[in-house]
């Protein structure tokens, strides 16, 4: 049982950041925040999940079967991730590339502490044993001062794979795509550093703040961290409906208006993108179909232009109807990985990947999100996100795009450019 208490602060963001401060001192801490992004879609502005009474952390083996018992079991909000590997639970798959990060390929915890924001009013969220500390952790939240972070020493980032080596790994995915293996792929590379140690939450707040991105995400599992600026949601249930908004074609922003209405037009008119986007949309199409009630997969936007901070981009909004019979993990699992990360057809997409990309994405590529108690959901997709692993001191990001038949290596590779820049300026100071 929860214990309900409202709470309006004179200033929400400053209550904001003051609450992602104080969250620090616990080892489970999932932080999901819209950036204030109007959306008829939106459940709340920000959430806080802290502190496990319950949880579940496992590799791919059975994962979603074991994720299923835990959420009907616990009947309860949990906050958690779905790493991209589990693939290999979904189909005959395997991810032997190299994984400098060891996250776990999946975790979920039941918070003890909840707070949803939303329009000004913070309701807190407590199970009944620490619902006592309610009072005193509302306290300590608003007298948390927010310290200056000292300068952070610039951080090399290496390549995993160089131009080169890119360019002759999108020529041979081009063989793939011309023999008719598969007909459009998302090929990712790893950029890291090693041996670093980072204050997550001042990256985090840096990355957070020059991106400003609807989907953005601080998760903490003991020592390790995923800092995320994700523009892109993966997947939402709300009662019997589902919404799917797979992203699919990037322009890079200009500080000259002129210019960046120009660059907004042309990616919106951009016959390579739209052909990307739409492969994608027929995918998502397909896997809502495997759970939906016939005849109720609509495509509600096609290929509309977003912009945000850091680059414009092509969205569409997918939707469908389930029966009550259908189990919320069973959504997920059989929507899993979502075709924007993978490529169409999706098993062969996933195939070629991995043979021709160098690193095991783990969570990158993967969704962080949560479960409510009556089985509605919603996830986002880890992308532009750094992740670290405190005790090996290893940080990581990765960037990727769609490679279809119009591809051009060389342009494939400033995109990954464009979509790396918030990381790479955060990190390198």
């Amino acid at each position: 049982m929860r214990h309900i208490h409202k709470y309006y602060p004179k200033n929400v963001n400053t209550f904001k950041k003051q609450l992602l401060a104080w969250s620090q001192a616990f080892d489970e801490i999932v932080w999901l925040d819209s950036n204030s992004f109007k959306s008829a879609y939106s459940n709340f502005d920000a959430v806080l999940a802290v502190g496990a009474l319950t949880s579940i952390s496992t590799d791919y083996h059975q994962a979603f079967q074991n994720l299923k018992e835990y959420q009907t079991n616990t009947k309860d909000w949990i906050f958690g991730y779905l790493s991209y590997d589990l693939k290999n639970d979904v189909e005959a798959l395997v991810s032997n590339n190299f994984d400098g990060l060891e996250f776990p390929e999946l975790v979920f915890f039941q918070p003890k502490k909840l707070f949803f924001i939303k329009e000004g009013m913070v309701e807190l969220h407590y199970l009944t044993m620490v619902a006592h500390e309610m009072e005193t952790d509302l306290s300590s939240i608003q007298s948390c001062v927010l310290e200056a972070y000292k300068t952070q020493d610039k951080i090399k980032v290496k390549l995993r794979i160089n131009k080169d080596e890119y360019h002759s790994k999108v020529e041979k995915l081009l063989e793939h795509i011309h023999r008719g293996d598969v007909y459009e792929a998302n090929f990712c590379q790893e950029f890291y550093a090693e041996e670093v140690a980072i204050n997550p939450l001042q990256i985090y707040n840096n990355l957070n703040q020059i991106s400003n991105p609807p989907f953005a995400t601080f998760l903490k599992f003991y020592d390790k961290y995923l800092l995320s600026a994700s523009p892109e949601r993966y997947l939402k249930k709300t009662g019997n409906s589902l919404l799917s908004q797979p992203i699919k074609g990037t322009s890079r922003r200009s500080e000259d208006p002129i210019e960046d209405n120009q660059l907004k037009a042309h990616l919106k008119a951009d016959e390579k993108e739209r052909s990307e986007n739409i492969m994608i949309v027929d995918l998502v199409r397909n896997d809502l179909s495997r759970t939906a009630m016939k005849g109720s997969v609509t495509v509600e936007e096609l290929c509309e232009v977003y912009t945000f901070q850091q680059v414009h981009q092509m969205i569409s909004t997918i939707t469908s109807k389930i029966s009550n019979d259908v189990h919320p993990v069973d959504v997920i699992k059989t929507t899993f990985p979502m075709g924007s990360m993978t490529g169409a057809p999706k098993v062969s997409a996933m195939t070629i990947i991995e043979q021709l990309e160098e690193t095991k994405r783990g969570l990158y590529s993967g969704a962080v999100g949560y479960f409510s108690p009556a089985g509605d959901f919603d996830f986002n997709v880890v992308i532009r996100s750094i992740l670290y692993n405190k005790t090996k001191q290893y940080v990581s990001y990765s960037v990727g795009g769609a490679i279809t038949a119009k591809s051009e290596p060389a342009k494939e590779y400033e995109e990954c450019l464009v979509k790396a820049k918030a990381m790479r300026e955060v990190l390198e100071n």
